[in-house]
């Protein structure tokens, strides 16, 4: 049973659910990165069977939701390469569902091309658009369609699975960290490090930490623009979680917001664009603790760990960094081509020149 429902049983009887992960994660030390002060790692990278990361805990409770109301698709949003959508795809699959993906251009990587060929192997139907206001004005008519030959339009899924419902996913996550805590796995964290992009996971362990009591300061560092990953959007995601919470089991208590201080020194030139100074922390993770990482959000997220940890503001503290990125394979060995024409750019073009690890 989740920590959540564990501790809220009326949240149990009241919010679709489906187990698809393996929880509590692991929590331990990073021996080799830790120096004079204590760093630990959170590690969701193989939580799922098919697919680990951040989004399984989302799904978790957005799937669920689609089949209680009766949809036998569900529609979702993201860039080119998104974790998030491959995620979807991969999981509403499993439980019977199909996936129609609306995709926009994003700068090239390897793990565009990777997670694309993952995408194939599944029903999903993907959509490649050159903009975002293309894509949003195609979306009406992509549902009309899909509710035409299924009977009923897909179930919409924000980008990244920041719904409320989605959110819930990470306020059960800092219950289970707190469980992990209480048993001594590991110490209570004094900050905790997580990358910040359409913020459900920032905004549900935000909500899940005060509702626990626990007195740790939450680092969201910000890899997305500022118009997207901001504090009045966290506030009214948080608010909206916070309610459902409570509407679905008052004894969940209604908590006022309190800001974190945004980390926004580490996004770079714009959303997916590798910097020098993530790049060098993957490549210090891969050495020193073989964990991998990815440009985008990751090695961002490592990267304004490591600046405090040299400047000394982490010296005799606990940081706990929550690791994002999937690490279990995925098939990637399919014929690009019979994707649609729009994402062939991605197997075609030279890759951006920070993508060399």
């Amino acid at each position: 049973m989740l920590e959540l429902f564990r501790q809220f049983p009326g949240l149990a009887e009241s919010l679709p659910h489906v187990a698809l992960g393996s929880w509590p994660t692991p929590a331990y030390r990073l021996e080799r990165l830790s120096g004079q002060s204590n760093i630990f790692i959170k590690n969701d990278g193989y939580c799922g069977p098919l697919y680990g990361g951040n989004k399984i805990r989302k799904l978790e409770f957005l799937l669920a939701q689609a089949i209680a109301q009766g949809h036998k698709e569900v529609m979702t949003f993201g860039v080119a390469g998104s974790n998030h959508a491959l995620a979807t795809e991969l999981y509403a699959e499993k439980l019977g569902l199909r996936c129609v993906s609306i995709l926009t251009s994003q700068t090239n990587s390897r793990y565009v091309a990777k997670n694309l060929l993952a995408g194939l192997s599944t029903n999903a139907e993907l959509h490649h658009f050159d903009s975002e206001t293309a894509a949003l004005q195609s979306v009406k008519a992509i549902s009309l369609q899909h509710k035409q030959s299924a009977g009923i339009e897909p179930m919409l899924i924000p980008g990244g699975g920041s719904s409320a419902a989605g959110t819930v996913g990470f306020v059960n996550a800092a219950f289970e960290l707190a469980r992990q805590i209480e048993e001594k796995i590991i110490p209570p964290p004094d900050k905790l490090y997580v990358a910040l992009g359409t913020m459900g996971t920032a905004a549900g362990l935000q909500l899940g930490i005060r509702a626990c009591g626990l007195a740790i300061e939450l680092v969201p560092v910000r890899v997305v623009r500022d118009s997207i990953a901001n504090v009045a959007a966290m506030e009214k995601l948080y608010n909206e979680t916070n309610r459902l919470l409570h509407r679905c089991d008052t004894a969940f208590p209604l908590i006022p917001f309190a800001a974190p201080v945004i980390r926004h020194d580490q996004f770079g030139e714009r959303y997916a664009i590798f910097t020098k100074e993530g790049m060098a922390a993957k490549r210090l993770l891969a050495e020193k603790e073989g964990l991998s990482l990815e440009g985008t959000y990751t090695a961002k997220t490592i990267a304004a760990l490591l600046e405090d940890l040299q400047n000394g503001s982490l010296d005799g503290k606990n940081a706990l960094y929550w690791h994002t990125y999937n690490l279990q394979p995925v098939p990637d060995t399919g014929d690009y081509k019979k994707l649609p024409p729009g994402f062939h750019r991605y197997f075609e073009s030279p890759v951006q020149e920070l993508d060399t690890d």
